[in-house]
């Protein structure tokens, strides 16, 4: 669908970038330290680990979402709560063996430990200065909306497009689609920014410049290369 999708993409002049749309996890916030997590659930549900246990569970944790799609290879856990809580416990139990109730406090706890990456603000208020609208794009059924007004990012955009919300997840075209018409903007004039070679790159399909920021480690994501590219952009079309 997406290879077809991109065949039929017109060819058109490169365009002053004047529309970006962020995903949020892992692009703009850090899911943050796993070690943190997991302290963070067994103190809410009264469990004591060891530490090699602790350490296991830690680092296994930390890649806890890795393997979502051999369980959820369509992406059902992005359109509603039940469906991705219920597809965390089937990969916690593919770890090192837990309780019950420290599984649910560790569910629980998920968002607890995320926060924006250090330059993921600045960026949002240079782009801003360059008159560039924004929207947020993820593929969530959590309570994101909650992590966006605590981490202050809210104000800072134009739209929020939520999978749970809108009903569609990325790669597929629809989502794009639907950031493009909540920006008024086209493909040609706007960046997609995103962490997933799968997930972020199918709005290409509309002819959508789109940069790839794997995850990273540490307080700073190298979000400066946003405002580069838009400064680029309009360099290039003057």
């Amino acid at each position: 669908m997406l290879v077809e999708a991109a065949a039929q993409a017109p060819f058109t002049q490169a365009q002053p970038i004047t529309s970006v749309i962020f995903d949020v996890h892992s692009t703009l916030i850090d899911q943050g330290d796993s070690d943190a997590w997991l302290s963070i659930a067994l103190a809410r549900s009264g469990h004591h680990l060891e530490p090699g246990e602790h350490a296991e569970l830690s680092a296994f944790l930390d890649r806890v979402w890795e393997n979502a799609r051999v369980f959820d290879p369509t992406s059902e856990r992005d359109l509603s709560t039940e469906a991705h809580e219920r597809v965390f416990h089937l990969l916690l139990a593919q770890g090192p063996a837990i309780d019950g109730a420290l599984a649910a406090a560790l569910y629980e706890a998920i968002l607890d430990t995320w926060h924006v990456y250090d330059d993921a603000v600045p960026t949002l208020h240079a782009l801003r200065e360059l008159g560039v609208r924004v929207a947020l794009l993820s593929n969530a059924a959590l309570a994101l909306r909650t992590v966006l007004d605590r981490e202050g990012l809210t104000a800072l955009v134009d739209a929020i497009l939520l999978s749970c919300e809108i009903g569609v997840v990325k790669p597929e075209l629809a989502s794009f689609t639907a950031a493009l018409q909540a920006l008024g903007s086209t493909p040609a004039e706007t960046l997609m920014v995103g962490d997933s070679g799968h997930d972020d790159v199918g709005g290409t399909g509309l002819g959508m410049r789109t940069l790839i920021l794997p995850r990273t480690r540490g307080p700073v994501h190298g979000l400066a290369l946003v405002t580069g590219l838009v400064r680029a952009s309009r360099e290039l079309s003057s």
